[in-house]
C-alpha cells in the first residue's frame, strides 16, 4: 500500500520506536484497525499514516500464509499478536481441566444444542425469538413454517455432529450436514446438499460481509477439497493452534459461500465439528451463536475487516477468539447458578429432594416458567433416556401432584400444578405428622 512506502527504508528500532510513542498516549492493545487509528487525535509530528504504515510493517513479520486466496488469487494471511497466544492457552486450560456443564450432561448437551441452534438460526434470518425457538425444540413440537424448520435442522444437524467423533471431513460429509442444515428451507428446493451452480447467487441473509464477489462457481469443488484438506490439519506445512483451525475452517466456508444459502449455518457447525475432533469436548456443552447473535455488527465487521486489510485473517480469529471466551463464561456461570438453584430448592423445598436430578430440572424449570407445558419425548430427549424412562419421570410427578397430565390426541402432555411450590414445602408437614403418629408426639405448630 502506498503508505508504506515512505518508511520502508526505517529499521526495525525505528518502528517500534514509532509505535511506542503512539502508544504512550493512545492504547494500541487488540489488534487496532486503519479507522480506529484515525479515529484517534493525531500526535505533534506523527501523521495517523504514518504510524499505520509502522504497524502494518511490524505486523507483517509474524504474518503467515493460509492456504486460501481470495477471487484474484491473492493468499490470506494470519498473525500471531502476543494476545492470542494467551487467549488460546485460557481456552486450552479450560477445555482440559475446566468446569463441569451441570451436574446432569444430558441436559446440558440438550440445553446447549437447542441455544445454538436457535441463535445460529436467527443469525441466518429465521423470525423467531430465542426463547420460543428454544421452546419449541424443548417440547419436542414438530415445526410449522420455514423459520421453524430452519431452527429444528440446525439441531438435527448438531446432534449429528456430536456422533460423528474423530470422522475426517470430506467434501461429501460437508454436502451432507448443509443438506440436513437447509432441507425443506431453499429455494430452489434442489439447493440442499449441493455446491451452487454458474449463475446462482450465495445467500447472505443475517450476515453483513464484506462487499465482494465470491468465487466462481467453477471453482467450488477444488476450494472444497483444499478446505477439507485444511480441517483435517493435511496443510498448511507449519503448525495452527487446534482453535485457530477451527476459527479459520468456519471463515473459510462463510467467505467462500459455496451455496445458495445456509453457508453461515454450515460454517458455525464445522467450527462445532473441528473443536470436538481436536480434542476439546467440553464444547459440546458451549453455544457461541447467542453470542454472536448478540452482537450481530460486530461478527459481520470481523469479516469485513479480513476482506478489506490485506486478507489479514487475525481480525477475525482475534474476534471469535473473544465470542468463545464469552460463551466459556457464560457456561461456566450458568452451571454455578443451576448448582445454587438446585441447592437452595433441596434445602428449602423438602418435596424437591426426594425427586431424582432429571425431575428436579423439569420441576425447577416450571417454577420459573409457569404455563410451560411438557412431553415424553421432549424430557427423552433432554436427559438422554429412553422413553420408557422419560414416562415413568412424569407420571411420577404427576402421582406427587406436582404435575397435572392432560392429552391431546394421542399425545400426554403435562403442566405444573396450580400449588406446585406448596405441595413441594408441604411434604415436611406430611413427614413431621407421620413421625409424630409413630412417636405419639404431636409437634406444636400442628396442634
Amino acid at each position: 500500500m502506498d503508505d508504506l512506502g515512505f518508511c520502508s527504508h526505517m529499521i526495525p528500532m525505528q518502528l517500534d520506536a514509532m509505535i511506542d510513542a503512539y502508544r504512550n498516549v493512545v492504547p494500541l492493545d487488540g489488534y487496532p484497525t486503519l479507522d480506529e487509528i484515525e479515529r484517534q487525535p493525531e500526535l505533534p509530528g506523527l501523521r495517523h499514516n504514518e504510524v499505520w504504515a509502522a504497524i502494518k510493517m511490524a505486523r507483517a513479520a509474524s504474518l503467515r500464509k493460509i492456504p486460501l486466496v481470495d477471487c484474484k488469487g491473492r493468499p490470506f494471511q494470519l498473525g500471531f499478536p502476543s494476545g492470542l497466544s494467551e487467549v488460546f492457552n485460557k481456552i486450552d486450560r479450560w477445555g482440559a481441566d475446566g468446569p463441569g456443564a451441570a451436574r446432569d450432561t444430558s441436559r446440558a448437551l440438550a440445553t446447549s444444542l437447542r441455544e445454538e441452534s436457535a441463535a445460529s438460526a436467527i443469525l441466518a434470518g429465521a423470525g423467531m425469538s430465542q426463547s420460543g425457538a428454544e421452546e419449541m425444540l424443548r417440547c419436542g413440537r414438530q415445526p410449522e413454517d420455514r423459520d421453524e424448520r430452519m431452527v429444528f435442522n440446525m439441531y438435527r444437524a448438531l446432534e449429528s455432529v456430536q456422533e460423528l467423533g474423530a470422522s475426517v471431513l470430506s467434501p461429501t460429509l460437508v454436502l451432507e450436514l448443509h443438506r440436513a442444515i437447509t432441507e425443506g428451507t431453499l429455494d430452489p428446493a434442489d439447493a440442499s446438499g449441493r455446491l451452487r451452480r454458474d449463475g446462482e447467487t450465495a445467500g447472505l441473509q443475517g450476515l453483513e460481509a464484506g462487499e465482494y464477489a465470491p468465487p466462481d462457481a467453477r471453482e467450488l469443488e477444488g476450494r472444497l477439497e483444499s478446505m477439507c484438506a485444511f480441517a483435517n490439519g493435511e496443510a498448511p506445512g507449519f503448525f495452527v493452534h487446534p482453535v485457530a483451525r477451527a476459527i479459520l475452517l468456519h471463515f473459510r466456508l462463510a467467505y467462500e459461500r459455496p451455496f445458495v444459502d445456509g453457508n453461515g449455518r454450515t460454517a458455525r457447525v464445522l467450527f462445532r465439528w473441528a473443536m470436538l475432533r481436536q480434542g476439546y469436548p467440553l464444547f459440546a456443552f458451549v453455544a457461541l451463536s447467542p453470542v454472536l447473535a448478540a452482537e450481530p455488527a460486530r461478527y459481520g465487521r470481523a469479516f469485513r475487516q479480513t476482506e478489506t486489510d490485506d486478507n489479514d485473517l487475525t481480525y477475525f480469529v482475534l474476534h471469535q477468539a473473544g465470542a468463545i471466551g464469552v460463551s466459556m463464561n457464560a457456561l461456566a456461570d450458568r452451571a454455578a447458578r443451576d448448582a445454587r438453584e438446585l441447592s437452595s430448592m433441596e434445602a428449602r423445598l423438602p418435596g424437591f429432594a426426594a425427586l431424582n436430578r432429571r425431575q428436579q430440572a423439569l420441576i425447577a424449570h416450571a417454577l420459573r416458567h409457569s404455563g410451560a407445558r411438557y412431553v415424553i419425548a421432549g424430557h427423552q430427549r433432554s436427559h438422554g433416556v429412553t422413553h420408557q424412562t422419560a414416562r415413568d419421570d412424569l407420571f411420577d410427578l404427576e402421582r406427587r401432584e406436582l404435575l397435572i397430565v392432560g392429552k391431546e390426541g394421542r399425545t400426554y402432555f403435562f403442566q405444573a400444578a396450580a400449588d406446585l411450590r406448596r405441595t413441594l414445602q408441604s411434604a415436611v408437614g406430611r413427614r413431621r405428622a407421620a413421625r409424630a403418629i409413630q412417636s405419639d408426639e404431636l409437634p406444636t405448630n400442628l396442634l
